[in-house]
């Protein structure tokens, strides 16, 4: 059930549009289904329906005249407030409607259970699927209703009343969603063919400026250097920046001015000092960076899901906004023909970057400093390593709905699942390319057999599912090349299972190519390094992984059927 309210200051207005069936099409049968006292006039069933509604207005209107002869009455005394049942739920009965209407106004503090002098208020049904309860202010004695936070106790005492009866329970959020499009808003850009307002266009580049810059400095220097958008940088007296607005080309008002809106009017993390508090906990890219950036982002993401089950909620909300960064830097790096897909994904996934938990920005710098490093380089070309990060992305965004649900973050949990759709989407058409020529690139048979044990000793959970997916050959070819530059092939393979659970990974044989292909970039360990660790405690008492010179005499038989 949604509630919807709104103050106004003719109660005879609110009425004659309650009962009328001329103007609105869709009213039908008028009526009262609740009142104050159980007892005041209902024009939808009475003879004289003119007389009744004037006697229906005068009565609400009673406390509110006599504060008006005392010029105690507020401005706007009208309280209205609409209550819709979702389309999928039963119609329910007048008495119902009656219980459903006198808990909001209690909850509301229109008219508290047990207090004699709460407003005067009527509920009016006048279709199946709603109704509508109009109240006035001013109590019996006199005083103005405390009604503050009115929507949220209605809307928490909807969500009681929709497990109580059986209703469809609607998604609920936190105060902390950016705000949506007005109406007038999405007709404008409707008007000028633009698919989002301007408000949604100017929150998409200054998150993508967010994502990008290494300083408050730099994010500034990037709003006033993107075309199309004019930015009003406010200063201290000091000199110090304070805060910024921004306006859209082509946007202005009837006065022909641009509209300019904050940061926080865009979305409540996009204010100045929360972007400046982000940047200020960023690691700072370097010129001379000797690991691959995308590497380091794909490592850093995939500590992610085990830091959300492990850590302290401020370190968690900071890594799920660190994510939400790295998805809107992407669709820049991406090929054009999937970039679509990706701008979805991080517009679905900004809902689940914010809760009310407070994030403690400096738990993330690796992730942050590796994105930034990334926009810093050319795109790659042959998509191995978006595919790579993906891949670990839709894994992190799995665990990150997962999180959300245990805190009850509807809304967040419904952004996360609506980022996987787009995000599965994109790697799937990322992958085929370079999954492809690795398929291609499969080693001798006897190799693979070898490998194939491998899979048994080291993920035996998963093992079937791994060898029987059709890129197991990728798999195949990676560790191949992972012994020939001298890694030791079964260690490599524990090492990529060991860093995150195949069991949310829809094809386990992929995730462990990637993973795979990543560990072995780093230079392989020497003679002497090796034979350390076979002498190590760990190692000699380890039977998860055998070597292929202490493998067993008689060996499971591969399916050789499904290799040739």
């Amino acid at each position: 059930m949604i509630a919807k309210i709104s103050s106004g200051q003719s109660t005879a207005s609110l009425i004659r549009y309650l009962y009328d069936t001329k103007k609105a099409k869709d009213h039908t049968d008028p009526h009262l289904v609740a009142s104050w006292d159980g007892f005041a006039p209902d024009p939808g069933r009475a003879d004289d329906f003119d007389a009744t509604k004037r006697h229906l207005v005068a009565d609400l209107d009673l406390h509110v005249k006599q504060a008006e002869r005392l010029g105690r009455a507020p401005d706007k005394y009208v309280w209205h407030c609409s209550i819709r049942a979702a389309e999928t739920d039963r119609h329910l009965s007048d008495e119902e409607w009656a219980d459903i209407a006198r808990r909001v106004v209690a909850a509301t503090g229109i008219a508290p259970d047990g207090d004699p002098d709460g407003c005067r208020w009527v509920a009016v049904r006048h279709a199946p699927d709603h109704i509508h309860i109009a109240a006035t202010k001013v109590r019996a004695d006199l005083r103005t209703a405390r009604h503050w936070n009115d929507y949220l106790t209605a809307d928490r005492e909807l969500a009681a009343i929709e497990k109580e009866y059986g209703l469809f329970q609607i998604v609920r959020g936190d105060r902390t969603a950016a705000k949506r499009p007005t109406r007038a808003e999405q007709e404008k850009a409707t008007r000028a063919g633009h698919a989002h307002t301007a408000r949604e266009q100017l929150r998409t580049t200054v998150r993508t400026a967010v994502a990008a810059a290494t300083s408050t400095t730099e994010f500034i220097g990037l709003l006033q250097h993107t075309n199309g958008i004019f930015v009003d940088v406010k200063h201290f007296p000091s000199g110090d920046v304070r805060g910024y607005t921004v306006a859209l080309q082509g946007d202005t008002n009837g006065k022909q001015e641009p509209i300019w809106y904050s940061g926080s009017e865009l979305s409540p993390d996009l204010s100045f000092p929360k972007i400046r508090k982000r940047l200020d906990a960023t690691d700072q890219p370097h010129g001379q960076r000797r690991a691959n950036p995308w590497h380091q982002a794909t490592a850093a993401a995939e500590r992610i899901p085990h830091r959300l089950e492990h850590g302290e909620d401020a370190a968690a909300q900071a890594h799920l906004a660190a994510l939400g960064e790295a998805l809107d830097a992407l669709p820049f790096l991406a090929p054009p023909d999937i970039r679509p897909q990706l701008r979805q994904a991080a517009e679905a996934f900004e809902r689940a970057t914010r809760s009310r938990i407070q994030a403690e920005h400096q738990h993330a710098r690796a992730l942050r400093g590796a994105v930034r490093a990334m926009v810093r380089e050319p795109a790659p070309k042959d998509g191995a390593l978006l595919a790579m990060f993906l891949d670990a992305a839709i894994l992190t965004v799995i665990a990150a709905a997962r999180w959300h649900q245990l805190r009850h973050h509807d809304q967040q949990v419904a952004a996360a699942h609506q980022t996987l759709v787009h995000l599965q989407a994109a790697y799937e058409q990322t992958a085929i390319a370079p999954l492809t020529v690795l398929v291609q690139r499969r080693p001798p048979q006897q190799v693979v057999e070898r490998h194939i044990l491998f899979v048994r000793q080291t993920v035996p959970d998963h093992a079937e599912q791994i060898l029987q997916d059709p890129t197991f050959d990728a798999l195949a070819a990676v560790l191949a090349d992972a012994e020939k530059a001298g890694h030791d092939p079964t260690q490599l393979l524990q090492q990529a299972a060991d860093q995150r659970a195949l069991d949310d990974a829809r094809r386990p044989a992929r995730v462990l190519t990637w993973r795979v292909e990543r560990l072995s970039t780093r230079s392989a360990p020497s003679a002497r390094a090796r034979a350390a660790q076979a002498q190590s405690p760990a190692r000699r008492t380890s039977t998860a992984v055998q070597s292929p010179s202490a493998a067993p005499a008689s060996p499971p038989q591969p399916p050789q059927a499904r290799r040739r």
